[in-house]
Parts: C-alpha cells; structure tokens; sequence
C-alpha cells in the first residue's frame, strides 16, 4: 500500500501547531514563575490555612509582612535542616499582642531564634515585652540609644524588665552587627552607626539586608533620608528584590536616591487603613511607580508573604493571620 502523500502545506501547518503548543507551554511556565526570577503575584482571599499546614518547616525562606495596622512587623523563616531558624522583626502596638501571638503559634512558631527591634517606637515594639514572656526567645537585637534620647514610654520599660526577667541581654543593633543564620542566608545590618546622635528616634533604626541565595531584602524600620543618605556613603551594598519602604511609606523616607541604588522589583508598605498620618504618601507611591516597582500594602493587601528559593520570589497577598477571632 502507498504512503499517503502529505498535502501542500501540511507539513507547515504541523510545525504552526507545534509551535502555538509551545509558546502556550512558555507562557504557563511564566505564569509559574519557572523563566522569570520575579514571578507575577499570587493573591489568596481564602481563610486561613489549616493548623497542620502551617507547622510543617518551610522548603524555603518565607518573610511575612505582618498586618500590625499603622505600625511594623516582619517574621523571617529561613530553613535549617529539618527545622527552621525564625526572625521577628519588630511586633507593632500592645494591641496587637493576643494577635501576633496567635499568628505566631499558627505557624508553629515555639522558638524567636533572633528577636530584633528595629528602633524604640511603640509602632514597632508596642508589644515586645509580651512576646519576650511568651516565647523562647535566642538572641535579641536593639540599637543603642544616646542616655539623653533613652524612651520613658511603658512598653519601652516593659521589654527592659521582661528581657532582665529572663536574663536576655540585647546585642546592640548597629552597622556590622553579625546575626547568626542557617548557612545559605545572610543577615547584613547596615544602620546605624555606633557613633551616631540623631535628632529624631527614627534615624536610629536598624536597616538590614537579608540574602537568600540569589535573592535580597531590605528592612529598613522608620529610617529617613538623613539614615540613607549616610548608608549610601559608606561600604555596604543595599541592592535589593524586595524593599519594607521606610517609615511606612512617608515622604521623610525613601529617597529617589536611596531607591534608585536598592532598585527593589517589590517594595512592601506597612501602614493602617485609613490612618492619620496619610501614608503612604503619594510622593513615595509615585516614586517606586516610576521605577516600575510592584508595591504590596497591608492596609489593602492585609499580611503579605514572599517566598524565596534562592532564586524565584513570589508573593501571596490577602493572608487573614492577624485578623481577631
């Protein structure tokens, strides 16, 4: 029997299907984040994921921008092994206490192996002390505040004498401060300086550089463009993926210079819905918009997570972890 004879053209019209199969696999595996480093966002609405789920130790570095209202709260899992080595980044108002420690046991967190406070400001360590009394806590970190400057606010003296209860003295938060992680992240503290005297507390937070693998985040606590400007004179490198804008978003922060030298593809904005103080503000928005920044925001995005495997980022928005029962 002959071989059918293929028709003019339908060799051709095989090879266009081929290729309209292929460009549809391209696209699916973007989608998926496989070809681009910076996958596009992922947007969950659901409930909260089950107890089991969450207790289970990350196959890869997870940063939670927590929902702490207008102040500022970051938890840092990176893996270690079979475990999981946990940083917390600040903890937002005493209101916020029963909260972060529900959302924190949620996730099967028993164990705070680096406790940093980003600067005294009750926006940020409001609630501190509560978390010192509830978890076992490794090593905490604070920056050194001039004897003049030192908070006489409750929660300040809270977290002194919770921190002396459990004979925790705090490592003093500067630039070349070394914080111990699991091997493969790297923890850099850029701000401040030892030597420094600022007007205003905010310039005296600590700004740190995490890196995972291929990939980097900024913190940055309520630094302004005076704490910029100065970290950008000096050694260190704040290139970065993902940038906690200063300060909540506010004008005082987030330079155009400092934001062109970090270059963030995200920036994350930790502010309350409606707040007072109008952040973010519409200069910094415009700003990272400009540059083409994807911007994350827990007034509207509630808890924010970004994944990193040391290559690939992605982000799930709409997480309820800080909502109250």
């Amino acid at each position: 029997m002959k071989k059918r004879r293929k028709r003019a053209g339908e060799k051709s019209f095989g090879w266009l299907l081929i290729a309209v199969f292929a460009c549809f696999l391209l696209i699916l595996a973007e989608e998926q984040g496989v070809f681009d480093r910076y996958s596009r966002p992922e947007s969950s609405d659901s409930a909260r994921p089950s107890a089991a789920a969450e207790t289970e130790p990350p196959e890869e570095l997870e940063v939670y921008f927590l929902d702490v209202g207008q102040g500022d709260s970051e938890l840092i899992r990176i893996p270690d092994g079979d475990g999981v080595f946990c940083a917390l980044i600040d903890t937002g108002e005493y209101e916020y206490a029963d909260r972060l420690t529900d959302a924190l046991r949620s996730l099967g967190v028993e164990r705070i192996d680096a406790l940093i406070c980003s600067h005294p400001h009750t926006d940020h360590m409001g609630c501190m002390a509560r978390i010192v009394q509830r978890f076992d806590i490794g090593t905490v970190y604070m920056p050194r505040i001039p004897d003049d400057q030192v908070p006489t606010t409750s929660a300040y003296e809270a977290l002194l004498n919770a921190l002396e209860k459990k004979k925790l003295t705090a490592v003093p938060l500067r630039s070349g401060t070394e914080i111990s992680c699991p091997e493969g992240a790297e923890f850099h503290v850029l701000a401040p300086e030892a030597d420094d005297v600022w007007e205003g507390m905010n310039n005296y937070s600590g700004v740190i550089r995490l890196i995972y693998g291929d990939t980097s985040f900024l913190f940055t606590g309520d630094a302004e463009k005076q704490s910029e400007s100065k970290i950008l004179k000096g050694e260190y490198s704040v290139e970065a993926d993902v940038l906690k804008c200063g300060h909540h978003g506010s004008r005082t922060s987030t330079s155009a210079k400092f934001l062109k030298a970090v270059d963030p593809e995200y920036a994350v904005i930790s502010c309350g819905k409606d707040n007072s103080y109008g952040h973010p503000h519409e200069e910094t928005l415009e700003k990272l918009n400009m540059l083409g920044t994807s911007i994350y925001r827990t007034d509207t995005d509630k808890t924010v997570l970004a994944r990193s495997d040391g290559m690939w980022i992605t982000f799930t928005t709409g997480l309820t972890l800080m909502e109250e029962e």
